[in-house]
């Protein structure tokens, strides 16, 4: 297997013991990653500013934020005043996709778009030409450990091709019910990126989980 990228999501953190579990995604992992929830655009509501600024503070690797949330535009100057280096918005939430992800990148931050499961990716054609990353979910989002939809493996291979025509710097992220168990028919299908919550932080060794995951 090809050495996958992993951002662990700090959602399915020990949030009594926040700061260790900090300490093992910045000892191990590539990426943090925030799921940032709003209880309008998906079923639930995580975590806030306060939060953000805390695991921002103590990283030493790049925070990305993917926001599940309406009016996500709001929010980029405060997220990138914390720390936040890139921010993923959801294709379902924004009128004017491409405003929007161009206004992400005017603030020198990372852009990347997300489509849930039902989205078809041939909708990003256009997007992907300036978009650093698409993100898969691979779950209905709004809630951790779900099981990974099958039929998103082909979407992955499907949005590589477009990728590959278009834009061959835009990574792909796959997030929802990623594990030891699927992540080769993944990483197969043209995945970069994984978003891991419950194999990371459910694991007996979240420290070995994350090697294992990136296959080294």
């Amino acid at each position: 297997m090809k050495r996958m990228i992993v951002a662990p999501s700090m959602l399915a953190a020990d949030f009594s013991n926040l700061a260790k579990d900090i300490d093992v995604v910045n000892a191990n992992a590539d990426i943090f990653h925030l799921d940032i929830m709003d209880g309008v655009f998906v079923p639930n509501i995580s975590y806030g500013t306060p939060v953000i600024e805390a695991i921002c503070k103590r990283a030493t690797i790049p925070v990305e934020a993917h926001l599940m949330i309406v009016e996500p535009q709001k929010f980029f100057e405060l997220y990138k005043s914390l720390g936040v280096g890139s921010i993923s918005v959801h294709y379902e939430a924004c009128n004017h996709l491409d405003r929007t992800v161009k206004r992400i990148k005017e603030l020198g931050m990372k852009a990347g778009v997300a489509i849930n499961p039902h989205t078809s990716v041939q909708l990003l054609e256009d997007v992907v030409r300036f978009s650093d990353y698409i993100l898969i979910m691979s779950v209905n989002p709004g809630y951790g450990g779900q099981k990974y939809i099958p039929y998103c493996t082909g979407k992955i291979a499907e949005l590589k091709k477009i990728i590959e025509k278009n834009n061959p710097d835009c990574l792909i992220e796959v997030d929802g019910g990623v594990g030891l168990n699927n992540i080769q028919e993944i990483a197969n299908a043209g995945a970069d990126v994984v978003v891991a919550g419950s194999a990371v932080f459910a694991a007996k060794d979240p420290a070995e989980a994350i090697k294992k995951l990136q296959g080294i």
